[in-house]
């Protein structure tokens, strides 16, 4: 799995909430000032090249649906986040968020449990 770019992230997004959809589709749901369609368009079929992206032809039209689910790609993100800037130690990254955010225990265990979860689910890479 490939990391994504943030304009590729963002169109992802809209893809993984809609669940399938037109480039016409993603656009609208794009924040102002909405780029051209032409640039959504090469960022989908960038997605689809990527392995992100399926879709189902409708003569020279084309309807995309996520591949790689929004759940699979936060957690090879998290690991790549966790491995890039707290030495792949998630005991630094807690302790981060506990003097960064002024954590409680409650916060603390319930974003363990999360993490845990996320890390102990099988990746398809």
């Amino acid at each position: 799995m490939k990391e994504l770019t943030k304009a590729e992230e963002q169109v992802m997004q809209i893809i993984w909430e809609l669940k399938k959809g037109f480039v016409k589709d993603f656009l609208e749901k794009l924040p102002e000032p909405k780029p051209a369609y032409n640039t959504v368009s090469t960022i989908v079929r960038i997605l689809e090249k990527k392995g992100f992206l399926g879709y189902t032809a409708y003569g020279k039209t084309h309807e995309y649906y996520p591949i790689i689910q929004k759940q699979q790609y936060s957690s090879y993100y998290l690991k790549n986040f966790v491995s890039g800037y707290f030495g792949g130690s998630f005991e630094k990254l807690v302790s981060f968020f506990v003097k960064e955010k002024n954590m409680d225990i409650q916060e603390l265990e319930e974003m363990l449990k999360h993490v845990s979860k996320d890390l102990n689910q099988p990746q398809d890479e």
